[in-house]
């Protein structure tokens, strides 16, 4: 570039100096005239001259054309030298893509793209060969790939499930789960069913749903299905599997917490093994299944087919011989059940006599103790006893018989009360704990409540009985202590110890103070936390302590990590309901940093006063050495300076531009070289940032624009000679060979760039 710009000047300079020479010469060829002719100096003059030499008209009008042949004679240079500039520019963008496309290849990127400048450029369409080739074996590899995954899943998958068939080959509805609970997380479906063939009485057949798995939980679920119905019914028929992909918005929902989705497919293989098959497996899921994995689902369901077909066998054995052995014994218990019948009768109306009697008896026990009632399966109140009317601000039955138990619990209560109650009207399992109940005047009664399902003959929920003990005063004083514990574990450090010194119980306060986890400190005993030298004293303390004495005062503890601790505390004891003693408590508070005050107080006392002693020894000692430092310092200074000095001259004197910046990106070096290559002056660039030699704009342009390599921490190219470039002062682009070296010393940060200049000549 540099070149081209040099040609330029010497062409305008041939223009301007023709364009003199053509004057002079004319002024010349006047004045000879002039002088030969011996004429006055006048304006006058020029003109008899003019008219008595006609020469003179021909010098005059001459300069004309051969100026307008330097003119054309520049325009022709100036075309050539554009159109090799071209030539020169186009042959670096080739090679500057042909790099690039090379190094994306090198880095696995086989889609990558070469623009064609020449359609018959042999080494572009190499290269295009050689990716196309590159890309179709990537393609193969990681089709082979693809298919060795696919077989060794699959052999795997069938390893997997021929095991499970062997251990559950005796239980079916076993079978049945553990086959479809595993196969829905092995293709990672969603959502699975396993249908069963079974028959009635009277032969005729239809699916029973033995099995349902979805999202990782096992699914109770009951549902028929008549033979021939729905997907399930057209599987089997075609006995071939079907497979979905646009499956109906109302056919199956996968339900998860957030709401509710129709799967992407559904498929339903056959259960077939001999021409026979036993049932289907549905599955449903948000993937679209791949072949492979429909041919493998296939293998498994054969498998299946095969297993449920020694199942039956062997479940229809056992019914027989169970069946067998049954009628044998109950043809030889008849005839002495025969026997005692009569006997029992007898037995069981005088037991029913006493029975009602003390039943009379219990029922009044009860109405005289608890609080009693007694509601219908749809929550009215049938009967309440005494106190139940007078715990709950009643005068008489009227006012409550008949009424919805809703009545009695608090709206704040129904939420969890109403799902209780489901349960019992359907026989489910008793209830037993606290309750809190409503009275007439709004005030809470709570009971320690039991609400049982009573059943008729059949097994049948025919009322819900309540009993209840009145326990509101304990409820209050218990809430009320509750509080109290939860304010003293929030403000002191507190645990609880047997009298035998095992911890039962340690607050959070306590165990962040001594940085353990409750793990670490439940079931120790308090000696292991004691240290060494203050073992024997708390012994003594503990020891009165457990005779019932109480104690006060200050104790170190050592944290897991050996960190001292002080705490101000107090053991009391806690004695149970024969006055012995049932666990110690211990309530503390943290005076570490009140102790380190207090330590740190009396050393500083002591350490002021040695001190004070020292400072008058090392004032003198202070005094000599400063003068001794003084002076090495000025030595080692100009060392340091005479070496700074020699490397700058050093540097100084290389032909190759030498620039160097600092940690804050300020231009600390810039010597001879680098002002010829740049055009600016070391006075125009010291300590100025080095954007004002490699402006920023330029860095989008390009990729090897050297102002995106010379920064502070900038570490890519270090130690590399590379091709990059730059722009002078003038806007003129400059290809250079840049080396860059990093230095840093105590703090100090330096970044060397070395630069040689590349001259291209065009001829």
């Amino acid at each position: 570039m540099s070149t081209i710009h040099s040609s330029k000047k010497t062409i305008y300079s041939i223009i301007i100096g023709s364009a003199v020479f053509c004057f002079l010469f004319v002024c010349f060829a006047i004045g000879v005239d002039w002088y030969f002719r011996d004429l006055p100096f006048e304006w006058q003059s020029l003109y008899v001259l003019y008219k008595l030499n006609k020469v003179l008209w021909v010098v005059l009008f001459v300069p004309f054309p051969f100026l307008l042949f330097i003119y054309y004679l520049v325009k022709f240079i100036q075309k050539n030298n554009f159109a090799l500039r071209k030539s020169a520019e186009y042959e670096r963008e080739k090679s500057e893509q042909i790099l690039a496309f090379v190094e994306k290849l090198r880095n696995g990127e086989t889609n990558a793209a070469l623009e064609m400048k020449d359609k018959e450029d042999e080494l572009a369409l190499s290269l295009i060969n050689l990716r196309d080739e590159l890309r179709k074996n990537k393609e193969e590899e990681t089709l082979r790939k693809k298919q060795d995954a696919q077989r060794h899943w699959s052999t795997e998958g069938v390893a997997k499930f021929g095991a499970i068939l062997r251990e559950n080959s005796n239980n079916l509805d076993q079978l049945a789960y553990n086959v479809i609970s595993n196969l829905v997380r092995y293709v990672e479906a969603k959502q699975a069913g396993f249908y069963i063939i079974n028959e009635e009485k009277d032969g005729k057949k239809y699916f029973d749903l033995i099995s349902c798995f979805a999202y990782d939980r096992k699914k109770y679920s009951e549902q028929r299905i008549e033979w021939g119905e729905s997907l399930v019914g057209a599987c089997t028929l075609e006995r071939q599997t079907v497979y979905l992909k646009d499956v109906p918005d109302n056919y199956v929902n996968i339900t998860s917490g957030l709401g509710k989705a129709n799967p992407r497919c559904v498929l339903l293989v056959p259960l077939k093994t001999a021409d026979e098959v036993y049932g289907v497996i549905e599955l449903a899921s948000f993937k679209i299944f791949e072949d492979f994995e429909i041919e493998f689902i296939e293998k498994i369901a054969e498998s299946i087919a095969s297993t449920i077909s020694s199942v039956k066998i062997n479940m229809r054995t056992a019914k027989l011989l169970d069946e067998s052995r049954g009628q044998a014994e109950i043809l030889a218990h008849q005839e002495e059940e025969m026997r005692n019948n009569m006997e029992e009768l007898k037995i069981t109306q005088i037991e029913a006599a006493q029975q009602a009697e003390q039943f009379i008896s219990f029922t009044n026990s009860v109405n005289h103790t608890l609080i009693r009632a007694e509601y219908s399966t749809n929550g009215n109140l049938l009967y309440a006893n005494t106190k139940f009317l007078e715990k709950l601000g009643y005068s008489n039955n009227s006012e409550v018989e008949g009424k919805p138990i809703t009545m009695f619990i608090s709206k704040k209560d129904r939420e969890w009360f109403d799902k209780l109650w489901e349960n019992l009207t359907k026989g489910g399992k008793h209830f037993e704990g606290d309750m809190k109940h409503v009275t007439k005047q709004g005030t809470d009664v709570w009971t320690m409540a039991t609400y049982v399902s009573v059943r008729d003959q059949n097994g049948n929920p025919q009322k819900i009985l309540f009993l209840g003990i009145d326990t509101t005063e304990a409820k209050k004083q218990s809430l009320d202590y509750k509080g109290q514990i939860d304010a003293l574990n929030r403000s002191s450090l507190k645990a609880e110890y047997l009298p035998s010194g095992e911890i039962i119980d340690v607050n959070k306060k306590l165990l962040d103070a001594l940085h353990l986890s409750a793990d670490e400190v439940l079931g120790r005993n308090v000696l292991d936390f004691i240290p060494k030298e203050d073992l024997d004293e708390f012994k003594v303390i503990w020891e009165n302590v457990v005779n019932g004495a109480s104690f006060e005062g200050r104790e170190k503890r050592v944290t897991k990590d050996s960190e001292e601790r002080w705490f101000h505390g107090t053991y009391s004891v806690v004695l149970d309901i024969y006055g012995e003693i049932a666990k110690i408590v211990y309530i503390a508070n943290d005076i570490t940093e009140q102790k380190r005050i207090e330590n740190q107080n009396k050393g500083q006392t002591e350490t002021l006063k040695v001190q004070e002693e020292k400072l008058q020894q090392a004032k003198v000692e202070l005094s000599k050495k400063l003068k001794e430092t003084r002076e090495e310092m000025k030595v080692q200074f100009k060392e340091t300076e005479t070496i700074k000095l020699l490397n700058e001259k050093t540097l100084e004197g290389l032909l190759d531009a030498v620039v160097s910046i600092n940690q804050d990106n300020q231009i600390s070096f810039f010597n001879k070289a680098a002002e010829e290559v740049w055009g600016l002056s070391r006075h125009e660039v010291l300590n100025a940032n080095v954007e004002i030699i490699l402006p920023s704009e330029y860095a989008e342009k390009a990729e090897n624009y050297m102002g995106k390599y010379f920064k502070a921490g900038q570490r890519d190219l270090l130690g590399a000679r590379t091709e990059v470039y730059i722009v002078d002062k003038y806007g003129e682009k400059v290809n250079v060979l840049v080396t860059f070296s990093e230095a840093q010393i105590s703090g100090r940060y330096s970044l060397t760039a070395f630069v040689q200049k590349i001259e291209v000549e065009l001829f």
